[in-house]
């Protein structure tokens, strides 16, 4: 995949899976399959953060020579938050808006920005085009474990 399938695949699951997160029941999204795992509110407030903080990377690796940016405690950002007390359908329009901007983001990026190297966290340098193929790969990831728990009683 490159970055031109991305900004396509990435405008079309906002679109697809927003429909899809606005069908279910809100008391469905708020549901924790077990007291320490993330109920489907939680799941897409991280999706979120990771929306947030890519969206940093994504414009501050177009003006640098190499990026170095901090990574997140995803516990601590979707905790104080409060993903879990926060309305659905806001939360499902907060992500869809934030990834169809990030895919118009992604569009104008200049190819020769592609390989710049970026550094998140304590992680190995990495190319922003390897930053944004590991942000769709990373949102497909999560999708079916928001169906599952939606879906499950």
């Amino acid at each position: 995949m490159d970055v031109a399938d991305v900004v396509v695949e990435l405008r079309a699951v906002a679109g697809s899976f927003s429909r899809e997160l606005l069908a279910a029941d809100p008391r469905a999204a708020a549901r924790r399959p077990a007291p320490q795992t993330w109920s489907p509110k939680e799941v897409l407030g991280h999706l979120i953060d990771s929306a947030a903080n890519n969206h940093q990377r994504f414009v501050r690796t177009q003006e640098a020579g190499a990026l170095r940016l901090p990574g997140y405690e995803q516990n601590h950002w979707v905790r104080s938050q409060g993903y879990q007390e926060a309305d659905w359908t806001h939360l499902v329009a907060l992500w869809t808006h934030l990834n169809l901007h990030l895919a118009d983001v992604i569009a104008r990026i200049p190819a020769d920005r592609y390989q710049v190297p970026c550094t998140i966290g304590e992680s190995e340098p990495v190319t922003l085009e390897f930053v944004i193929v590991d942000y769709l790969g990373h949102i497909t990831h999560h999708i079916p474990q928001i169906r599952d728990r939606l879906a499950s009683r």
